[in-house]
């Protein structure tokens, strides 16, 4: 069994971790451990209609934003990388500085020195310099940022089919292929 880790930050965009939490409870060989900052609590009430029961229920193992002592914040406790979906730039200035004040940092913080795949899809625009820098810092460490810019050649119907898309490519760094997912083949044979 795979384990991935998936924190949900409070950027705007609560429905790129929500739809990472669907994706993967079809996979069989992953359990997922979620971990919800309280100012993404408030974000998905503002953006969607899913309750703190109901995100919760998606994940294998939940694990409190202030529980330190949770599994995850150890490097002992092996896991296939993790997802900050979205990434908010507080998540990702704690990332980028190795400032663990909470779950989500430390667990960020264990996969970067444990050397396991870190995807953060920072969600902000426009960036100023300092955003820049603190990504290009993360980078330098070993994540892989991953905005959650929708690609267009699969020509998207929904705003639901540009977040799985994106989503399924952000998963596809931790190792976890999701049926469906359309790849760029070249341009149509005329």
């Amino acid at each position: 069994m795979r384990r991935v880790v998936v924190a949900l930050s409070g950027a705007s965009g609560a429905v790129y971790g929500i739809r990472a939490l669907e994706l993967l409870r079809d996979v069989d060989d992953v359990e997922t451990h979620l971990v919800v900052s309280p100012p993404a609590r408030t974000t998905i009430a503002i953006e969607t209609d899913f309750g703190p029961a109901d995100i919760d229920s998606l994940a294998d193992q939940v694990h409190g934003v202030r529980d330190i002592a949770a599994p995850i914040s150890s490097g002992s406790f092996t896991t296939a990388g993790m997802l900050v979906a979205p990434c908010s730039i507080k998540s990702l200035s704690a990332i980028a500085n190795s400032f663990s004040a909470d779950l989500i940092g430390r667990a960020a913080d264990v996969t970067l020195k444990e050397r396991r795949p870190l995807v953060l899809m920072v969600r902000e625009t426009p960036f100023h310099l300092g955003h820049l820098r603190l990504m290009a810092r993360v980078a330098e460490m070993g994540g892989v940022i991953h905005p959650p810019v929708p690609a267009f050649y699969n020509r998207p119907a929904s705003i639901a089919e540009m977040v799985t898309h994106s989503v399924g490519r952000a998963l596809e760094h931790l190792g976890v292929e999701i049926e469906g997912i359309d790849r760029w083949a070249g341009p149509p044979a005329d």
